[in-house]
């Protein structure tokens, strides 16, 4: 049996109409990238403009979500905000994906001493703390919002190897596999040309919950200080610099976390529902 007959078989047909939470999920990812992509164009006022004279206001007809402690517009802050909630995520969600599809492949395909080694190494990222682990060395190393990125693409790649090894050790003893090796094709030919192709549609549906973790994890590093610079336009920052103004401007603490949770549930949601339309 080849390849594109195995791929056949796991396709899964999704329905004419798609559910309205799944809808309503979309439509928020799809405003978060508008404002990430052209969020110049959208703003009101530029988030970087600090007003000291106005200082921290709530809600009013020039500024829909009020203004922070230095007078900056806090909705153009949350629009330009949605640049860095994306392409931190998006970096950790396709490198983690990247390096552990490769472990994955090698070690579910090969066995013996190299699935040994890529497992043990699995088992000792997964037993680390990992929120913690990025703390301490964003913490010591320094780098900022980068480094953070960095950090969590390794964090990451230890569960999605783990996924990938499971998904390749089901493609392993089925009957194409076992007429490739009797045609000869080689082992590269093998995992990237006929195992990966039936394989990617789980791990896509996982690289989506990726992005919601690494969402979170980013916002939580830049509420502690140990992520973007000082007056960057970020959602975890700005829950950090508005925190004391609750009570005198609340939608401008309230407004980016509603923001950061919204995005997170809904990449969550549609990650779920993709996982559950192809595991059928």
């Amino acid at each position: 049996m080849s390849a594109p007959a195995i791929a056949e078989t796991r396709k899964t047909k999704l329905p004419r109409h798609l559910p309205i939470v799944i809808l309503i999920a979309a439509l928020i990812i799809t405003v978060v990238v508008i404002c990430a992509v052209f969020g110049e164009g959208i703003a009101p006022y530029s988030p970087f403009l600090q007003r000291l004279g106005v200082g921290d206001t709530p809600p009013s007809a020039a500024h829909i979500a009020g203004t922070d402690l230095l007078g900056r517009d806090v909705l153009s802050r949350v629009i330009y905000g949605a640049r860095t909630a994306l392409v931190g995520p998006v970096v950790v969600a396709t490198g983690a994906f990247a390096i552990a599809t490769l472990l994955g492949l090698l070690s579910g395909y090969l066995g013996g001493l190299v699935d040994s080694a890529i497992m043990r190494w699995v088992d000792f990222m997964v037993a680390l703390p990992g929120p913690l682990v990025a703390i301490v060395v964003v913490g010591v190393v320094g780098g900022g919002y980068w480094t953070a990125v960095f950090v969590l693409v390794v964090l990451f790649t230890a569960p999605d190897t783990r996924i990938v090894r499971s998904a390749v050790l089901e493609q392993r003893p089925l009957p194409y596999i076992d007429a490739a090796r009797t045609l000869g094709i080689s082992k590269a030919r093998i995992l990237f040309v006929h195992i990966l192709p039936n394989v990617l549609p789980i791990i896509l549906a996982y690289v989506v919950l990726d992005f919601a973790f690494a969402l979170v994890n980013l916002a939580g590093l830049s509420f502690l200080g140990l992520g973007v610079e000082p007056g960057t336009p970020d959602w975890g920052r700005m829950l950090f610099e508005n925190r004391n103004i609750l009570f005198s401007n609340p939608v401008a603490l309230l407004l980016p976390a509603a923001m950061i949770i919204l995005t997170a549930v809904s990449m969550n949601l549609i990650g779920d529902w993709l996982f559950e339309r192809i595991a059928k």
